[in-house]
């Protein structure tokens, strides 16, 4: 699958596009809601641990399981999950689950964005238009042919691509339940990001062979996030949840 072949080759063009510099305010007051949803090739299981270190200290937490059948089916799932919470949440997207969470961020419960390891979509951007052109010397992700409009990773190739630094017999499970990710999901376009209206952050994998860091660090730069960065594989949220719950949990108190 070329379209998904490495990032963007220019980083600093992507990070001045069209010289915006968002402007965020800070949530008015501690957010005590959490909405987490997962990338492609994964499901919401994945967050088992940063879910129980911010139910432990307080959080109230929910779980998007999003098909990643198409972005209006996954945005409608977490529409659905934010219309739940009892009042301001912090929305927290893996991979995949930023172009979701940019799409279904300017919903009105929504105080801050929280990107993990995961893609920033400009207005019009989507999966396969960031990913059209090559990062010279990026690793390729191990993205089998489509079939029936869905694709999958090559499951031999799975641990050492996404989860390199996951206990290997998670790994291995990981790979054998994934899930297929649609086309209609990749080629799907955000129109107006949340990142342009609500503050946000953006914890970078530096060992991440999916998502080159160097295309994670321009998109964070371009979004106006403050940026974190934690040595890990592109699951990151799975091997180093403590990292994770810490930076969700400074979104929520604004810092």
């Amino acid at each position: 699958m070329t379209q998904f072949r490495t990032l963007i080759a220019s980083a600093a063009a992507l990070t001045l596009a069209a010289g915006f510099v968002p402007a965020h305010a800070a949530p008015k007051a501690p957010v005590k809601n959490v909405v987490l949803v997962h990338g492609a090739f994964a499901d919401g299981s994945g967050w088992a641990g940063v879910y129980k270190i911010l139910k432990k200290d307080g959080y109230n937490v929910t779980i998007v399981q999003n098909p990643t059948t198409s972005l209006a089916d996954d945005v409608t799932v977490t529409k659905r999950a934010l219309a739940q919470q009892d009042g301001p949440a912090i929305l927290v997207g893996h991979s995949y689950g930023g172009v979701v969470i940019s799409e279904a961020g300017t919903d009105p419960k929504v105080a801050g964005l929280v990107y993990v390891a995961a893609f920033a979509p400009d207005a019009g951007e989507s999966i396969a238009t960031l990913t059209a052109k090559p990062v010279p010397g990026a690793p390729v992700p191990p993205i089998l042919p489509p079939q029936d409009g869905f694709v999958s990773l090559d499951r031999a190739k799975f641990a050492a691509a996404f989860a390199a630094d996951v206990d290997p017999a998670q790994a291995a499970f990981m790979a054998d339940s994934q899930v297929p990710w649609s086309i209609k999901a990749v080629s799907g376009a955000v129109t107006q990001p949340a990142w342009k209206v609500k503050p946000s952050y953006y914890l970078l994998a530096t060992e991440d062979l999916m998502i080159p860091p160097v295309a994670q660090r321009a998109q964070a730069t371009r979004a106006g996030a403050k940026i974190t960065e934690v040595a890990g594989s592109h699951a990151v949220f799975i091997s180093k949840p403590e990292a994770v719950a810490k930076l969700i949990e400074e979104a929520a108190q604004g810092k």
